[in-house]
């Protein structure tokens, strides 16, 4: 006979945030099934929402608290990672660019504002394509995390927005954490200057609201199960599996839709990976595969949100 389970020790119920859900304090949880349907503009059935992550990784990227996933791995300088990441932003993004205008989606596109100021005609081509600008911090090093005290994190959240703000014209209202790593202070610091969504929570097919002490902001699903450095670094699988996930993740959330309960698809596409000339030709059949359904709305995160909280 086993051993019966030992009981939780009473420290268990003395976290700050433990209860019904998740242990934190900025959201209600409850089951998507059980919600009220929303419906997206014409009938669209799924909101397909694809972001192009335009991301710095610093030569000497801090080792603490951790390093961001994509990040440098042999002793400095790691001249091999740093240069292809840079080749993201060199080469890989303008593919990248030229796939979406073929095929008329409208991205967002995430800046590390260290990407803006070092390579500004990036934030040109996304301007004049009059697509969603999303602040994505500073550089992969520069973590949010619950080693930061308050006023070095709000020093490093003013600067991203500051920088993109005023390099797009736009009022950038999304925001993905690097690593989508936060600190007990994140959400209220972001509410308190004019961000509407996150992108860093990966529990939910569609939007919800979350209460700081700002105000409500709302998470976005941006999916990061289906984000081509998730699965092809990570996961080690190869682009004719990432092809296959896209389109088979397209199959069960379309299947799920209808033109009165609407559905979110979302992924995220790194230059630096399906930038690369053997790997473009995967990411357009990718792409080929969601724009190919019917009812199908090419959105950003922005116009998706304000579908949401309009309805």
């Amino acid at each position: 006979m086993s051993e019966p389970h030992p009981s939780l020790p009473d420290s268990y119920m003395q976290f700050a945030h433990r209860g019904y859900g998740m242990d934190q304090r900025w959201y209600e949880w409850s089951m998507l099934h059980r919600r009220e349907p929303v419906g997206w503009p014409d009938g669209a059935r799924v909101a397909v929402w694809v972001n192009v992550a335009l991301e710095f990784f610093p030569l000497d990227q801090p080792v603490q608290p951790f390093k961001a996933p994509g990040g440098m791995v042999t002793p400095y300088p790691d001249l091999r990672h740093y240069t292809l990441r840079d080749y993201g932003n060199r080469v890989g993004v303008f593919r990248v660019f030229r796939l979406l205008d073929g095929l008329g989606m409208k991205p967002s596109v995430s800046f590390n504002s260290k990407v803006a100021e070092r390579y500004p005609r990036l934030m040109e081509e996304v301007v004049s394509r009059g697509w969603e600008v999303v602040a994505n911090g500073v550089d992969m090093g520069r973590l949010h995390h619950g080693g930061l005290d308050a006023d070095t994190e709000a020093a490093m959240i003013d600067e991203s927005l500051d920088v993109l703000r005023s390099m797009s014209g736009r009022p950038v209202t999304g925001w993905l954490s690097p690593a989508r790593s936060e600190s007990g202070n994140t959400l209220d610091l972001l509410a308190a200057r004019g961000v509407d969504y996150v992108c860093d929570w990966c529990n939910d097919d569609m939007p919800f609201p979350m209460t700081t002490a700002n105000g409500v902001l709302h998470a976005m699903p941006l999916s990061h199960e289906l984000d081509d450095q998730t699965v092809q670094l990570h996961y080690q699988q190869s682009e004719h599996s990432f092809v296959d996930q896209v389109s088979d993740a397209m199959a069960v959330v379309h299947r799920e839709s209808s033109t009165d309960d609407g559905r979110i698809l979302s992924l995220t596409i790194h230059p630096w990976m399906s930038g690369q000339p053997h790997r473009i030709g995967a990411l357009g059949r990718a792409l080929e595969s969601l724009a190919s359904h019917d009812g199908v709305w090419m959105a950003s995160g922005a116009d998706i949100l304000a579908a949401f909280t309009t309805r």
